[in-house]
């Protein structure tokens, strides 16, 4: 297992170091939106808790984090109009995790669109923040 890095991307935005299109929050998870978007409403859930990966969390902190992602990725999909829902959630560099940082993906999936590819650039700020807009007034 990694070691914990606290100075990760992630941790940075649960400290409010750098910024990011929040859409959800509670004492034990943050779910906001990826800057860089593989889909509309591309989102990102993690949990509070110091853990590189599935492997480095709590059974209650992955039930917590699990049950936020239960409750937001229907929600996600209906806001943003998609046909069905992609779950992701990596574990080691070998499996194409890039933050280490408990992470889950969720991805709403129109039919007929193909998914970008990973870490083809970021989004413009104005189309993440309707998206995010979009998204908040389904919560």
């Amino acid at each position: 297992m990694a070691a914990y890095d606290p100075d990760n991307i992630f941790a940075k935005i649960l400290k409010g170091e750098v910024p990011c299109h929040k859409l959800y929050e509670d004492a034990d998870t943050l779910a906001f939106l990826d800057i860089m978007p593989r889909t509309e409403g591309h989102t990102l859930v993690i949990t509070k808790e110091s853990a590189p990966d599935l492997f480095g969390i709590s059974p209650q902190g992955l039930g917590k984090l699990m049950a936020v992602v239960q409750a937001l990725a229907p929600k996600i999909k209906t806001a943003v109009g998609a046909d069905g829902v992609l779950i992701q959630q990596f574990n080691g560099a070998a499996a194409g995790q890039t933050v280490f940082h408990l992470h889950v993906h969720i991805l709403p999936i129109k039919d007929g669109v193909p998914l970008r590819p990973q870490e083809t650039g970021m989004a413009e700020p104005d189309a993440l923040a309707m998206t995010a807009e979009k998204i908040r007034a389904s919560l």
